[in-house]
């Protein structure tokens, strides 16, 4: 059985209301199983994720975007986490029999019908990116929504679908397929934003630190806290462990600690190789934030992982 996850995270995390209205869209397709979501006031962002058969997956995420473009107004959002629109992207994640020509080939179908239903322009990345710097995400919304009406009057720079039309209310939206991937946050016990920012700098892969790791430092004002917060794209061979050791490591230099750490969405199981939720003081867990205890709906079995 082909099963395909969804993460499409969306501009808004403080309106309640809306977050809402977008999971009873989700909630309304009986095929597919909405198996987390979450809204993050600092942030401003909401994440969501499914899971279901690969036309049905299609179905529900493309009504779930129409809502959010209904609802989002991105000429009023601001918010610490990099953004491109309303809708600011759509991940497609093979899983079981599904491989990543499925997921690039929904990515690709999805791109064009979003565009096609609601005029919003797409950049596609990771696995689905048509040109190879756009395959990073952070490539794709390096200048963020503020940047997008120069980005897209740029020859070099315009969305792979869509044209050069900028427009200020629904921003452009990054469509991708990719591997699964674990977003994992660690607050601090401070308000400088500065060690923030530089652990950040210094843990991440394409500054010489740990392999498949992405990390920026935000201010969450709301806590008076600040926060390292990192995507890990390859939980296998870079466990959740290795990536708390370092963050603790260099929070202790500064004279710091960690407060706690939390995931945002699901993980597999091998992200917690070698550790415990409680040992990297994660706080909101429980074993439906694993990847597997949802794949078993669908198999019956918990030991079933694809990664394409």
């Amino acid at each position: 059985m082909k099963i395909i996850e969804c993460v499409p995270n969306f501009s808004e995390g403080r309106n309640q209301d809306i977050i809402a209205a977008i999971a009873d869209v989700f909630i309304s397709f009986v095929e597919i199983r909405l198996i987390d979501f979450s809204g993050d006031a600092d942030h401003n962002r909401s994440v969501f994720s499914i899971l279901g058969k690969p036309k049905d997956v299609i179905d529900a995420t493309l009504a779930a975007a129409g809502k959010a473009i209904e609802l989002i107004d991105m000429r009023a959002q601001m918010g610490v986490h990099p953004r491109l629109g309303a809708v600011d992207v759509v991940p497609f994640v093979p899983l079981l029999d599904a491989g990543m020509e499925e997921a690039v080939r929904l990515a690709y179908f999805f791109g064009r019908q979003f565009f096609q239903k609601f005029g919003v322009p797409v950049y596609f990345y990771g696995e689905a990116a048509m040109i190879p710097r756009r395959k990073i995400l952070a490539n794709v919304r390096r200048g963020g929504y503020e940047a997008l009406p120069d980005k897209m009057a740029d020859p070099l720079e315009s969305p792979d679908i869509g044209g050069r039309r900028f427009d200020a209310r629904t921003g452009a939206t990054a469509v991708g397929a990719r591997a699964p991937l674990v977003a994992y946050n660690n607050n601090l016990n401070c308000s400088d934003l500065i060690i923030a920012k530089k652990i950040a700098s210094c843990i991440r892969e394409k500054n010489g630190g740990l392999k498949h790791l992405e990390a920026i430092g935000v201010e969450l004002k709301s806590r008076g806290l600040v926060q390292v917060s990192m995507n890990l794209t390859n939980c296998g061979e870079t466990p959740l462990k290795m990536v708390y050791d370092l963050v603790k490591s260099l929070a202790d230099d500064q004279g710091i600690e960690i407060l706690e750490s939390e995931l945002i969405g699901l993980a597999p199981q091998c992200a917690f190789a070698g550790t415990t939720p409680e040992a990297l003081k994660m706080t909101g867990f429980g074993h439906e934030r694993l990847l597997e205890a949802h794949l078993s709906e669908f198999t019956g079995m918990e030991s079933l992982f694809h990664i394409g």
